[in-house]
């Protein structure tokens, strides 16, 4: 694959590393066949800028390495990079080696996990881990239902679930009996419509820039392909990453004897420092951050937890 990022910034599990091997998707899915080129250089690709050769894409990596068949999203709905999704799993899962849990089954919670379903797909189809799945908007729980129930082998790990309260996150989520050893959030990261307006634009620039330097440029914005899929709720919120972050970790404290790792991907670094305060004033004992890469893109991992291993262990 043209720009695909290098292997080593992938965490070492990662199956996404080197290039994309075009040929051996389009044989898990001939669909794709149809939006392969050969870039400038003679290496096989997709116009990254197609919305619909994206989503070809993740159907057929989906298949290929998750044994998901049916997979699709509504028009305008993010369409999530499964490279970089998948680190975050990979992430999360080093942090369960502490629990020592054996057989015992994983149940993890997936706060916002919007209409493409990925991480419960990634994470119960590489670590078996049991999902309940959450979001506020109806038709990303509808969409994300439609994916479980067409794939037998997630509708025996993945629940989703409707949040109704937009001022809750684990609120009627997490029921009095229920106990998780991780939490998952990619929080939205605007904190209005026009900043993540600017946001998509700057991708179009680095985009244009990317196939201008490999000697062609057809990159041309279209109204189909703004901010490349994504609903307001996905991409902003009032008061952006830091007030949502907040929230969380204060509504953490309310289920702190109910989960070991509340966990959430952090992009902007200078949230950190504010976030790890309040975790403190909110009584964590433990609280860790892991930084992630995938090819230019930085972001953080941040994690806490309220409980010794002993106590989630019961």
């Amino acid at each position: 694959m043209s720009g695909k990022r290098p292997a080593a910034q992938l965490h070492p599990r990662n199956r996404h590393q080197g290039r994309y091997d075009f040929d051996q998707l389009c044989s898990s899915h001939p669909g794709l066949k149809q939006f392969v080129k050969l870039s400038p250089r003679g290496q096989k690709t997709i116009d990254f800028a197609n919305p619909d050769a994206v989503i070809c894409l993740n159907q057929a990596l989906l298949k290929h390495y998750y044994n998901v068949q049916h997979w699709s999203i509504p028009q305008g709905y993010l369409c999530p990079p499964i490279p970089g999704r998948a680190d975050y799993i990979h992430y999360a899962a080093d942090l369960l080696g502490s629990l020592n849990l054996g057989r015992k089954a994983v149940r993890v919670l997936d706060i916002g996990t919007g209409a493409n379903l990925i991480y419960p797909i990634i994470g119960s189809q590489t670590y078996n881990w049991q999902f309940v799945a959450s979001d506020i908007d109806p038709v990303s729980v509808e969409s994300a239902r439609a994916i479980v129930s067409s794939n037998k082998n997630l509708s025996g790990n993945i629940q989703v679930v409707q949040q109704n309260d937009k001022n809750s996150l684990f609120r009627n989520i997490i029921q009095a009996s229920d106990q998780f050893a991780l939490t998952l959030c990619n929080p939205p990261f605007h904190a209005s419509k026009k900043d993540a307006e600017a946001g998509t634009q700057r991708k179009w620039k680095n985009l244009k820039s990317s196939s201008t330097k490999r000697g062609r440029n057809t990159i041309k914005p279209d109204k189909k392909a703004l901010n490349f899929g994504g609903q307001a709720n996905e991409l902003w919120c009032e008061g952006g990453e830091i007030r949502f972050l907040k929230d969380m970790v204060r509504e953490s404290a309310s289920f702190s004897k109910q989960v070991f790792w509340f966990t959430t991907l952090v992009s902007k670094k200078d949230n950190i420092a504010p976030l790890r305060k309040l975790l403190t004033e909110v009584g964590a004992c433990q609280v860790k951050v892991k930084q992630m890469s995938q090819g230019q893109k930085v972001s953080h991992m941040l994690t806490w937890s309220f409980m010794t291993v002993d106590e989630f262990r019961g």
